[in-house]
């Protein structure tokens, strides 16, 4: 029998609770996995004590939650841009990425780094998109090495044409991947953020399943699980039948119902759309 999905759900929505009343409500809800946001740590990321990521680190486990991996990798400290022609600027972005590998291993092992951040990668100072894109490519390469000796994975994000200019598809995240040919460097699927794909999700997770390690789940629009009227179930039909091992964890972009309502309202939407056999969520 295939194994049952794992879900977690990422913590920006919980940013003002504290941490470990965070992870006690997830856990509630009945999830299993939690994707941190590294500027809810902390300003600079980078500036975690070793006190501090232990400590997070304890609670997690204290709470029966595995640590997922980090998104929106390059939010804080602000000025980061990573494909920039300014070469300390570009250096120094590259740098919080590899110390953001540091931070994810030591939460916990085998994290993901889900490297969407829009806004600090997108074509700028004059490049155009193909000039910015190598950058891009470049500092990938550069660190899948390191992502490797700490035992995490860096993940392409592929994002909408609203939102940035570089690895707009699913396909051109794969071709990337490809280029670099790390086994630390691979992409993911976030459903809001195919909206522009024109191949049906199900059949765009069935080409490049080898290379996704990572799902994020939300509605079309950005709101969570179940508010909308997307159709979860092809998507999840794949996955079963291809025994993905990875996490679906849950990122919304609208936090007005609250974290709470969020985060059982998803579940209990994907609980009821998932085909047999993985319905039972978040149980191990």
């Amino acid at each position: 029998m295939p194994p049952a999905f794992r879900y977690s759900m990422c913590n920006e929505a919980f940013e003002k609770w504290p941490f470990a009343d965070a992870c006690k409500s997830l856990r509630k809800a009945g999830y299993a996995g939690i994707e941190i946001a590294p500027f809810t740590l902390g300003e600079d990321p980078a500036l975690v004590t070793a006190a501090q990521r232990r400590a997070c680190r304890d609670i997690m486990e204290s709470e029966g939650l595995t640590f997922v991996g980090l998104h929106w990798l390059m939010v804080s400290p602000k000025g980061l841009h990573v494909t920039t022609p300014d070469l300390r600027l570009r250096e120094r972005s590259w740098t919080h990425v590899r110390n953001l590998i540091d931070l994810c291993a030591d939460l916990g092992p085998n994290g993901v780094l889900v490297f969407g951040s829009p806004a600090q990668r997108a074509s700028t100072g004059g490049l155009t998109r193909e000039e910015a894109t190598r950058n891009f490519v470049e500092g990938l390469a550069a660190l899948a090495p390191h992502a490797g000796e700490r035992g995490a994975t860096i993940l392409v994000e592929a994002l909408p044409a609203s939102q940035c200019d570089l690895v707009q598809t699913l396909g051109e995240a794969a071709a990337i991947v490809r280029e670099v040919g790390s086994p630390f460097l691979r992409t993911m699927f976030d459903v809001h953020n195919a909206i522009d794909e024109r191949e049906p999700h199900a059949a765009l997770v069935e080409r490049y399943f080898d290379l996704i390690r990572h799902v994020h789940v939300n509605e079309l629009d950005g709101r969570h699980c179940g508010a909308g009227d997307y159709d979860f179930k092809p998507l999840l039909e794949v996955l079963l039948r291809r025994a993905y091992a990875g996490w679906i964890s849950l990122e919304v972009f609208d936090f007005a119902p609250g974290p709470e309502r969020i985060a059982l309202e998803s579940i209990r939407h994907l609980q009821s759309v998932a085909p047999p056999d993985g319905s039972k969520l978040g149980t191990y």
